[in-house]
C-alpha cells in the first residue's frame, strides 16, 4: 500500500499525457532536450530510451517484461529484441526453463479483494513458440499469488501468495485493532505448486506468516510475549502509528481513473496489504527460501525442509525451528532488539543468494529502495517533491532527497552453517558488508521496484525500475552498459482500469533476468533480431 501512497502523491506533479506510437522522432528529440538529466528523474519520462552504452564483448541475453504490456521480450547486449512471448494478460514475472520453455506469472482479471499492486493469481508456460501448454490458476476471494515466483530444481514452483484473515481474526491474533482495515488483513504465505498439466496444479507444501505471530500488546491472548526474547517470531504489530488515514473516496476512484491503482481498491481495505512480500528466492544447497518483506523493511530466510506441518511449527526440518524465521535482517526494531538507529533496509526488493561459481557465492544481495537521506525520514520521502510544485513527470530526485543502493550481505554462521543469533544482539551483519550506490547518489533511485544481479564476472546487473533503466557496473562501479526500457503498451483490464499500479511510470519495469549464452534455454534456438522489432512508445511533447 506503501507503493500507491507513492503514486498518489506523484499524481500530484505529473500531468504527463499518454500519446500515440507514431508520434515523430523529432518530438521525441525536443522532449529529450527539454528533459532534466536522464538519470536524475524519478519517473525518466522524457528520457533517451533503448541502449545508452555497451563497452561489453559478450554473447549474453537479458530477459524482461514491461509492467504495463502482455509481453515478454528476450533482448541480445546490442539492445535487440530477439524473441517474443505473447498473452491476453498483464505479465508480473517470467523465467526461461532449461528446455526453453517459458513460465510466466500472469494478472488474472477476475478476482475482487487484492488491491495493493503487484496482482497475479496464474502462472502458465509457453513454449519456445508461444504455445501454452500450462495454465494454473490461484485466485479467489481468499487468497491470490503476487509479486514473484521460482522454479525449484524439481520443477515445482515457490509462489509468494496473499491470505485473508477477517478484522475478527485479527483482533483474536493480538493485532491493534485500531490498526485493522474493515476489510481485515493479507498477510502473507508461500506455496509449494506441483504442476499438472495442462490445468491445474498440487499445493505440496505450505508456509504462512500468520502462524508465527508474536505480540506484547494484549496479555490475554496466547500468543503475548517480549519481542526480544523471541527473535524468531514475527511481531503482528508492525505499522506506522502515524501513518495517513485512506484518501476519500472519491479520491480513490480518481486514482483508479488515472491508473495510479487497481480498481479494486477502496478505502475499506486500503491498510490491508501489512506485508507486501515482493521477491522470493531459493537456495537449493541449504534448502532454504529467502523473502523480501517490504511491509517490515526486512528479509526474511525460512526452512523449506520441513513438512507442511512443522512449517506450522517451532520444531522440525534440517536446521530445527520448524516454520520459525532462521535469519532476519534491516531492521531489528521489529524484533525489540535495536531501534531506529538500527534500520539498514526501506521498502526493499529482489534478495537472493549469489549463485555458485560467482564472486561471493553464497551471500545474500538486496536491492535497498527508498534511502533516507539526510534528515529525511520515511514516510516523508516525497515532501520535498510535493513542496516543489512541479508540473514535469521527470521530478527530480534531488528533489526528493532518498536515493537507492544494492547490498552484499555475509550472514554470520555457525560452524554446522545455521545462522548465528546472539543472546541480547540481533542478526548480524551491523551493517552490509558490501554497497554499491551511484557517484552521484541522486542519479539512482527507484521507490519501488526494481532488482540487481551479481554476475560470473564479477559484475553487477541492477534495474532501477521505476525508470525502466537496466544498467550493469563493473567491480570498480564503472557503468560499462546501459539500456532503457522504450516500450509501454498500456495494457488494460477488461473493466479499463490498469493492470497494475503505474501512473506516471509509463516505462516501469518489475526486474530483469539474466542468461548466459550457453544456458540449455538457449541451444539450437534462432537468436536473429526480430523483425521488425517491436514498436517503441514516444512521449508527447509536455506544454512549454
Amino acid at each position: 500500500m506503501r507503493t500507491l501512497m507513492l503514486l498518489l502523491l506523484l499524481s500530484c506533479l505529473v500531468g504527463c499525457r499518454n500519446s500515440p506510437n507514431e508520434a515523430t522522432s523529432s518530438q521525441s528529440e525536443t522532449a529529450r532536450s527539454w528533459s532534466l538529466e536522464d538519470t536524475r528523474s524519478i519517473t525518466g519520462f522524457f528520457a533517451k530510451r533503448g541502449l545508452i552504452k555497451n563497452e561489453l564483448q559478450s554473447g549474453d541475453y537479458l530477459l524482461f517484461h514491461p509492467s504495463a504490456g502482455t509481453a515478454t521480450y528476450l533482448m541480445n547486449r546490442s539492445g535487440q529484441i530477439l524473441h517474443q512471448w505473447s498473452s491476453e494478460l498483464n505479465c508480473m514475472q517470467s523465467h526461461l526453463k532449461e528446455d526453453g520453455n517459458l513460465v510466466r506469472l500472469e494478472r488474472d482479471p477476475d478476482f475482487p479483494v487484492f488491491a495493493a499492486g503487484g496482482q497475479a493469481g496464474r502462472l502458465r508456460e509457453y513454449t519456445w513458440d508461444g504455445e501454452m501448454i500450462w495454465d494454473f490458476k490461484y485466485a479467489s476471494d481468499k487468497f491470490l499469488t503476487h509479486h514473484d515466483f521460482v522454479i525449484k530444481p524439481n520443477g515445482n514452483i515457490l509462489a509468494v501468495a496473499y491470505e485473508v484473515k477477517t478484522p475478527e481474526e485479527a483482533v483474536a491474533a493480538g493485532r491493534d485493532p485500531n490498526h485493522i482495515a474493515p476489510a481485515g488483513l493479507w498477510p502473507d504465505k508461500v506455496i509449494e505448486i506441483q504442476p499438472i498439466y495442462p490445468t491445474g496444479g498440487s499445493i505440496v507444501w505450505e508456509w504462512k506468516m500468520w502462524d508465527h505471530l508474536i505480540q506484547d500488546l494484549d496479555p490475554s491472548k496466547a500468543n503475548y510475549g517480549e519481542l526480544a526474547a523471541y527473535p524468531r517470531k514475527i511481531n503482528i504489530n508492525v505499522f506506522d502509528p502515524h501513518g495517513p488515514p485512506p484518501p476519500p473516496a472519491e479520491q480513490i476512484q480518481q486514482m483508479i481513473k488515472g491508473g495510479m491503482i487497481t480498481a479494486n481498491a477502496n478505502v475499506d481495505n486500503w491498510h490491508s496489504d501489512i506485508t507486501h512480500t515482493n521477491a522470493i528466492n531459493y537456495n537449493a544447497d541449504l534448502g532454504q527460501i529467502a523473502l523480501s518483506v517490504p511491509g517490515y523493511c526486512e528479509i526474511w530466510i525460512v526452512d523449506q525442509s520441513t513438512s507442511t506441518n512443522e512449517a506450522a511449527t517451532d520444531e522440525g526440518g534440517r536446521w530445527g525451528h520448524g516454520g520459525e524465521l532462521l535469519y532476519r535482517w534491516g531492521n531489528p526494531r521489529n524484533y525489540g532488539r535495536g531501534g531506529p538507529q538500527d534500520q539498514v533496509l526501506y521498502y526493499q526488493h529482489d534478495v537472493r543468494w549469489i549463485p555458485n561459481g560467482t564472486p561471493g557465492s553464497g551471500n545474500l544481495l538486496v536491492f535497498n529502495n527508498d534511502i533516507p537521506s539526510g534528515e529525511n525520514k520515511l514516510p516523508g520521502a516525497f515532501a520535498a517533491v510535493m513542496g516543489a510544485g512541479s508540473p514535469d513527470p521527470q521530478v527530480s530526485i534531488a528533489n526528493v532527497g532518498n536515493y537507492s543502493a544494492v547490498h552484499e550481505i555475509v550472514p554470520p554462521t555457525e560452524a554446522d552453517g545455521s545462522y548465528s543469533l546472539p543472546t541480547d544482539k540481533a542478526f548480524g551483519p551491523q551493517i552490509p558488508n558490501w554497497t554499491y550506490t551511484a557517484v552521484d547518489t541522486f542519479s539512482f533511485y527507484s521507490p519501488f521496484v526494481s532488482g540487481a544481479t551479481r554476475l560470473s564476472n564479477g559484475h553487477l546487473l541492477i534495474c532501477s525500475g521505476a525508470q525502466g533503466r537496466f544498467f550493469q557496473v563493473n567491480q570498480e562501479g564503472e557503468i560499462v552498459w546501459e539500456y532503457w526500457n522504450p516500450y509501454f503498451d498500456d495494457y488494460k483490464l477488461p473493466d479499463g482500469t490498469a493492470a497494475q499500479p503505474i501512473g506516471p511510470f509509463k516505462f516501469a519495469q518489475f526486474r530483469v533476468s539474466h542468461y548466459s549464452e550457453s544456458h540449455p534455454a538457449l541451444a539450437g534456438r534462432s537468436l536473429a533480431a526480430l523483425d521488425p522489432q517491436p514498436t517503441p512508445f514516444v512521449p508527447e511533447l509536455p506544454e512549454q
